[in-house]
């Protein structure tokens, strides 16, 4: 498997063209990240850009999985800033490269994003992801509790709304 490393600052701005590369490969299998078809390299890229303050800041923390081209699989933890919800976050845009499936690293990134939160200390996580997926399976077998689905919360990339779950897991 590969190794999971967190980026921080300065490598994640240097590292921007190949989580954009990733982030375009995976919209382009047709999964639900907030993106709609077409999407292009300059757009992933500049949607990674506008990350930067909040990973600067401490706020948005990123994990990799490097491949011999770059970046394969990726997860990010969101912190809350506001006082009362600072024993809260959310886990959001766990991808892993459509050549790079079936190795353990969703499961992999999930867990370290989980370890990370607890060593933060942070008792509380959330995230959403499109009912009926892999996602949505690979959670769940992970231990996490569905609280709630929404119809038509998430368009696909074709502009196809689909229901989403939404989970929280509490960390001890």
């Amino acid at each position: 498997m590969s190794p999971i490393t967190r980026l921080p600052a300065d490598e994640f701005r240097e590292n921007i063209k190949s989580l954009a590369d990733l982030l375009v490969d995976v919209v382009a299998e047709g999964y639900s990240l907030g993106f709609l078809a077409p999407f292009d390299q300059d757009a992933a890229a500049a949607w990674w850009r506008d990350q930067q303050p909040a990973v600067d800041g401490g706020g948005l923390r990123v994990w990799a999985a490097h491949g011999p081209d770059g970046i394969i699989a990726t997860a990010c933890l969101v912190l809350e800033d506001r006082p009362a919800g600072r024993h809260r976050a959310e886990i959001v845009k766990i991808m892993v490269h459509p050549d790079a499936r079936g190795r353990g690293l969703g499961r992999a990134l999930l867990a370290t994003a989980e370890r990370a939160a607890a060593e933060a200390g942070i008792t509380l996580l959330l995230l959403d992801t499109v009912s009926g997926t892999a996602a949505e399976h690979l959670y769940t077998s992970a231990g996490w509790k569905r609280y709630g689905v929404v119809p038509g919360y998430a368009a696909d990339p074709h502009g196809t709304l689909q229901e989403s779950g939404f989970f929280y897991k509490q960390l001890t």
